[in-house]
């Protein structure tokens, strides 16, 4: 069954250098989680050896340290390029591909598929969200690296602040509570983690699988993408029904 999608409001403001140097200093709430669990065939598939001896150690969930990136005037991202409603409920399509810039420090990476849901039960695997009150999900994909990088984004809505914190604290200390698009992340992998982070009613659980030709750039892009989009949250407001 399909679901609607509401008419797709411009990209909304990004965050200014200072804050952003901020967020990504302490937004992302340092939870990581490996995905080896849940990206890896069944045992008794044919892939499941192939793939398990793709990977170099499995990774375990840590507390992450941020990366404290240089201040610069010269910063750009796809938030802080665009401009829209920021009362608008969140919606896919405020989303492009994502470009950031601060210094020295550059990412691009392309938007390969976008998925906005009026209700968080097609992503709620153990009612988590539901007890929660969770009211609206996006979904993005992005691919970078030609490929030997790919991220998933899943972007949840919540009626008060409280209600994400209590989410995002459930989701940080259990994973696998959110189904996300696996379809578009890499099968075989030797960077697989998650990570989860709460800014006012918003949480956002940011995937990412790099393989060896992407392994050394995977956790630098990973904490500068989630902390990119936690930080454009500070700006939002309104409610997520509408």
């Amino acid at each position: 069954m399909g679901y609607s999608r509401r008419p797709a409001p411009r990209e909304f403001p990004g965050v200014a250098t200072a804050l952003v140097v901020i967020l990504v200093v302490l937004l992302p709430g340092g939870f990581t989680f490996s995905l080896y669990k849940y990206l890896k065939p069944p045992e008794s598939s044919p892939e499941a050896s192939t793939v398990a001896a793709s990977r170099s150690a499995e990774p375990t969930p840590e507390h992450s340290t941020e990366p404290t990136p240089e201040r610069s005037a010269e910063r750009t991202s796809e938030a802080e390029e665009s401009s829209g409603n920021q009362d608008a409920p969140i919606d896919a399509d405020q989303y492009g591909d994502w470009n950031f810039r601060m210094g020295d420090t550059a990412f691009k990476a392309k938007k390969v598929g976008g998925w906005t849901y009026d209700s968080c039960a097609p992503v709620d695997r153990n009612g988590v969200l539901a007890r929660n009150n969770c009211e609206r999900v996006v979904q993005l994909a992005y691919s970078a690296y030609r490929g030997h990088l790919t991220a998933v984004q899943v972007i949840m809505a919540f009626p008060t602040d409280q209600a994400a914190e209590a989410a995002a604290d459930r989701l940080a200390k259990t994973s696998g509570q959110v189904k996300w698009r696996r379809d578009t992340m890499l099968d075989e992998y030797v960077y697989g983690r998650q990570r989860v982070g709460q800014t006012k009613r918003y949480v956002l659980l940011t995937l990412v699988t790099a393989d060896k030709t992407a392994q050394a750039k995977a956790q630098r892009f990973h904490q500068y993408l989630h902390a990119d989009h936690s930080g454009s949250f500070l700006f939002r407001g309104g409610m997520a029904t509408g």
